[in-house]
């Protein structure tokens, strides 16, 4: 294994460079959004794919106070030698992130905001000292970089900021917005969306009709057009996960990958790596989530044992898929079965979302899923059916994101077996009455979502989580190992203990069979033996299960 230094959590272009970081060339991203000649690009990509350090990347290249010039060598970008001497570091540069607003009310939010725009302002300092701005120019410029400024001009202060450096420079100026849709998200999950919704509109305007722009790249996760942050915008483009042409630049394509193991002496990870961190098709280029892929690097590099972990579900706003189970419940339920068993399901996917009609629509919840990368679009190879127009075959990427989808739906199902009364079965259970312990538990299967294609791992699950939680302590020897039922359940108060002995079919005709044989095994390893002495009352039960139904049998 040879080190190499991964940067990780690092997203600024001449930190990686100048640093001796690993960078996986992306620079070709210049001379595509140059080409386009576009006023307006709008790049939609979720998270973790890389917009941050591309637009940092924008901003080395393009920005007159830089030079930039040994940072590009070697660089594709830098074999387009009539291009970089036009426009490198040639233009003034506006650059701004909206990834860090946000709040629990408007006022927080917004305040977190205007001291974005104050270190805007604080970073072109050197316009107070110009002739070429006004008394009256110098005095708003003071009152922005102060955070002493009228709403007013809080929201015209990026406009107002792209005047005074045509102004200065006597060049028209580039804009690069990051992660502009972030405030309106955390709006809508807070309850201000309406109040922050016009704050980013008026920010905008920077956008439409502005005689001192050259151009503007925007990113962000969603493309709002609904809300019309971008009318009126002029020569606008957008640039989706469903598009071609950027995709080879968010997110790193297989060629990178083989480079970076090979680079790295770690081959023997391509395996590994591909099936958790792979697996996204965007337009017509299949991609890995590029966070990923270094922080497992980094981490064998520290461990050249270390296992695939998920790396998403520590960074990501994974509420996402709760809230969408919350809303929809038991009308998703064989869908997300098909998608957790490796299958596709067939939806409509509309990209110009809105954040406050998310949940209006089952197609809505399916659209955020798929533009905020926990599902994507097949491939022909899986899925091999005719698609209705409109319609798009849906499927989880990777191992990473299927994790996700379990741990968030095994949340959703313990929070709400909790809320269903189990008080008949429980009583069902205590007084032996196997009839009623199957009657209730098929009801409970029945608002089951399951997973792992009905393993004997997702009904020992199912069976643990009915009794903890509930008062009662719960044994089972997936962590005691052998010598012990499936699942032990102890009333201590009452000194009394039920011991299950579990098993499943794919069988329906053999549930009754299957039943004989747990009761069988639970005389023949005498499970019941060492609980003679502190229970006053010992009952066992043989339980069988095929897919969403169960059988229960007591000794």
């Amino acid at each position: 294994m040879k080190k190499l230094s991964i940067p990780v959590g690092i997203s600024d272009f001449e930190k990686i460079r100048n640093g001796g970081f690993y960078y996986i060339d992306k620079s070709g991203l210049i001379a595509e959004i140059l080409n386009e000649k576009a006023e307006v690009t709008l790049i939609t990509r979720p998270r973790r794919f890389g917009k941050t350090l591309g637009m940092s990347m924008l901003e080395s290249f393009f920005d007159i106070r830089k030079d930039s010039r040994k940072m590009f060598e070697g660089l594709e970008i830098a074999e387009h030698q009539a291009l970089c001497k036009e426009w490198m570091n040639r233009y003034p540069t506006i650059t701004i992130s909206f990834r860090q607003i946000d709040g629990l009310n408007f006022i927080d939010a917004y305040q977190q905001l205007v001291y974005e725009i104050a270190l805007l302002y604080q970073n072109h300092r050197y316009l107070l000292d110009s002739q070429a701005i006004s008394k009256q120019e110098k005095a708003l410029f003071q009152q922005l970089s102060d955070r002493k400024a009228k709403k007013t001009d809080v929201l015209r202060s990026i406009q107002f900021l792209t005047l005074l450096l045509n102004k200065y420079y006597n060049k028209k100026v580039i804009l690069l917005v990051d992660e502009y849709d972030v405030p309106v998200a955390k709006a809508n999950s807070n309850g201000y969306y309406d109040e922050m919704l016009d704050v980013m509109k008026g920010l905008m305007r920077a956008l439409k009709d502005n005689q001192a722009l050259q151009f503007a790249v925007v990113t962000g996760c969603l493309k709002i057009a609904k809300e019309s942050i971008f009318t009126g915008t002029n020569n606008f483009v957008s640039d989706t996960i469903t598009n071609s042409r950027l995709n080879e630049y968010f997110g790193f394509v297989q060629s990178e990958v083989d480079q970076l193991l090979k680079d790295a002496d770690l081959t023997e990870q391509a395996e590994n790596i591909k099936k958790w961190y792979d697996g996204y098709h965007f337009g017509g280029f299949d991609v890995y989530c590029p966070w990923d892929v270094m922080n497992y690097m980094l981490e064998l590099q520290r461990n050249p044992k270390a296992k695939p972990i998920s790396y998403w579900k520590n960074t990501s706003d994974n509420a996402i898929i709760r809230s969408f189970i919350d809303y929809a419940g038991s009308t998703i339920t064989n869908k997300l079965e098909t998608l957790m068993a490796g299958g596709c399901i067939v939806q409509r996917v509309d990209e110009n979302l809105t954040y406050n009609y998310l949940h209006s629509s089952e197609d809505n919840l399916w659209s955020m899923l798929y533009l905020t990368g926990y599902l994507t679009k097949a491939r022909e190879d899986d899925y091999k059916g005719e698609l209705p127009d409109g319609m798009v075959a849906l499927m989880i990427p990777n191992a990473e994101i299927k994790e996700i989808f379990e741990t968030t739906v095994i949340k959703w199902f313990d929070d709400s077996t909790r809320k269903w009364n189990r008080n008949a079965l429980f009583d069902a259970v205590w007084n032996g009455d196997s009839e009623g312990i199957t009657r209730e538990m098929n009801a409970l299967l029945r608002r089951t979502i399951s997973y792992h294609d009905y393993r004997e791992d997702f009904y020992h699950a199912f069976l643990a989580g009915i009794f903890t939680g509930a008062g009662y302590m719960v044994d089972s020897n997936k962590e005691h190992g052998e010598g012990r039922s499936d699942v032990v359940v102890y009333d201590s108060i009452n000194a009394r203990v039920a011991i299950f002995e579990a098993k499943y079919t794919r069988i329906l005709g053999n549930l009754e069979s299957e039943c004989e044989t747990a009761l069988q095994q639970i005389d023949d390893r005498m499970y019941a033996k060492e609980y003679e002495d502190d229970y006053d009352q010992i009952l066992c039960y043989g339980i069988s299960f095929f897919k969403k139904r169960c059988m229960v049998k007591k000794k």
